[in-house]
Order: structure tokens, then sequence, then C-alpha cells
């Protein structure tokens, strides 16, 4: 903001949270609200000996449903965490769309979790009104449809 004649000059991000601030719009009502990992949390241990790092596979991840929490790739969702949207890509190589990035467990790693992936945050602005989306190596390169 820039104060000239005792004239308030805002910049266009400065606006939209203004407009937010003040209820007039809901700038942040979506967001990058979602984990892309639920780092160090076990989702749900269904095991019987309490062991739900080795209860059941990566595999058998993939096809479950989850009550207790959220995580997807490049995520977005409403500040309340009611509705969550993410990417899957497909890397051509493998026989299912990724969800979620992998890591490895506590048994499996160093400390803690460990992702196998490499990705990054490029940039957003404060009222998320432009994110920017996820590194490269995570762009889906072709349409898994077209294969079958």
């Amino acid at each position: 903001m820039v104060v000239v004649d005792n004239h308030e000059y805002l910049c266009e991000e400065e606006k939209r949270l203004k407009e937010d601030r003040e209820k007039t719009k809901y700038w942040k009502k979506w967001g990058p609200y979602v984990a892309e990992r639920q780092w160090a949390t076990v989702r749900e241990d269904y095991s019987e000996n309490g062991d739900a790092w080795s209860h059941f596979s990566h595999d058998q991840s993939r096809s479950r449903a989850y009550r207790w929490g959220e995580d997807g790739i490049a995520g977005v969702s409403d500040t309340h965490g009611l509705q969550n949207i993410a990417f899957a890509f497909w890397n051509e190589q493998d026989d299912f769309l990724k969800e979620r990035l992998f890591g490895l467990s506590n048994p499996q790693g160093n400390h803690g979790e460990s992702l196998k992936e490499a990705h990054f945050h490029l940039d957003n602005t404060p009222s998320h009104c432009k994110p920017e989306s996820p590194s490269p190596s995570l762009k889906a390169r072709a349409d898994p449809m077209q294969l079958i």
C-alpha cells in the first residue's frame, strides 16, 4: 500500500485481502489447506497388535477409503475441510493413478517417513487466487484412457 495525499493506493492482492477482511468477498474460502501427506500420523489403526505401519501394504492402501483425514497431491479444500479436491497423475509405467505422495513408513525410513518423489511448491498469493502448479515431475504425460 502506498499513501499519497492521504489517499491509499492498493495493489490487486491488497484489494483482495481487504475484501476478505471486510467480508465483501470470500477470497480464502478455497485454498491449499489439504496436506499432501499425513506426515507422522497413522491414518487409522485397525491392527490387532497396534502396528499400523505394517498392518497393510502400499498396494492395499490405494484401495482403502479413509475416514479420519484427507491428503492429496496439489489439493485444495474449503476452509472447513469438508470438500477436498486433488489431482491424480499417471507415470505411464504403473497400472494405477498416483493420488498421494508415497513415503516410507517408520520401520522403513531413517527418521519417520521419507518422501520418495521430488516435488516443489512454486508460488501462491495470500488470498490463494493464483496458486502455481506442482513440480513438472508430477505432470501427466498421457491420457491413460487412450491406452485401453
